[in-house]
């Protein structure tokens, strides 16, 4: 049977996926006119204007009359101000990734255990070694080929691997990502004994990555800080990076156990 194309307005049906999609759309481009808007999404034209005018209303857009288009509005930095308190995403624990950058002059980055996930929530690099662009604020997709989701497959017992795998196959990004169960694994055996997870180039060419577990007072996991650049910087630099990501996942880890308490 052939599937019939779905109008780009499918899966949109609602007032509020359809005001979301506006959201995201504005805060992808830098700005939108409402025409822009409503091609991009398959929207009628009075819809548009319609939601944007409550989101205007509402503080979330702002209407720039003189150049005819929407831009976020100043509610949404309220937001994400709150949502960083609820991160715990605190200046200690933000300095102490920056800090871990200015060290090695790798790319570094945050990841916070929440919802199920390990989510990247913070992220500090410069033009000599930029941030791997997938990596985005709220990225936890493919865990099988990261070295801070592999973190997180490592301390999951084998029912809530299986699990969790279920939900995210391992399909290949990468020559060298990992795609057979048994051979994951045994890398996540090792991460589990070592504490310190690797990536060679498994999840975007050119690239790899190194990942330490940041953990409570119980031991639970929290979340994860990595680092990542070219594989020639990281070769020869195992041992002494281990040892400086493990010094920073252990003071994040303080400053995350106090704002619990």
């Amino acid at each position: 049977m052939v599937e019939q194309a779905r109008s780009p307005d499918q899966g949109r049906s609602g007032p509020v996926e359809r005001t979301l999609a506006i959201l995201e759309l504005v805060a992808e481009r830098g700005g939108a006119g409402a025409r822009e808007v409503a091609d991009a999404l398959g929207l009628p034209l009075p819809t548009v204007y319609r939601l944007t005018k409550d989101l205007v209303d509402s503080d979330y857009l702002v209407h720039i009359r003189s150049e005819g288009r929407y831009e976020l509005g100043y509610k949404l930095h309220r937001l994400g101000l709150a949502l960083h308190r609820q991160l715990g995403l605190s200046r200690p624990v933000a300095r102490e990734i920056a800090a871990l950058h200015e060290s090695t002059g790798f790319a570094a980055y945050l990841a916070l255990y929440r919802g199920g996930e390990l989510v990247l929530v913070h992220v500090v690099d410069s033009p000599d070694c930029p941030r791997l662009k997938p990596l985005r604020f709220g990225f936890h997709e493919v865990p099988h080929s990261t070295a801070f989701g592999k973190i997180l497959l490592a301390d999951l017992d084998r029912a809530g691997r299986d699990l969790f795998l279920g939900r995210h196959p391992l399909r290949a990004l990468t020559a060298n990502t990992i795609t057979e169960r048994i051979t994951l694994d045994a890398e996540l055996d090792e991460v589990a004994r070592r504490g310190i997870s690797w990536e060679h180039e498994e999840f975007l060419p050119g690239w790899a990555c190194a990942a330490v577990p940041v953990r409570g007072g119980d031991s639970a996991l929290l979340g994860a800080v990595a680092v990542s650049a070219q594989p020639e910087r990281l070769t020869g630099a195992e041992q002494r990076l281990a040892a400086r990501l493990r010094q920073v996942a252990s003071r994040v880890g303080a400053c995350l156990r106090g704002s619990e308490t």
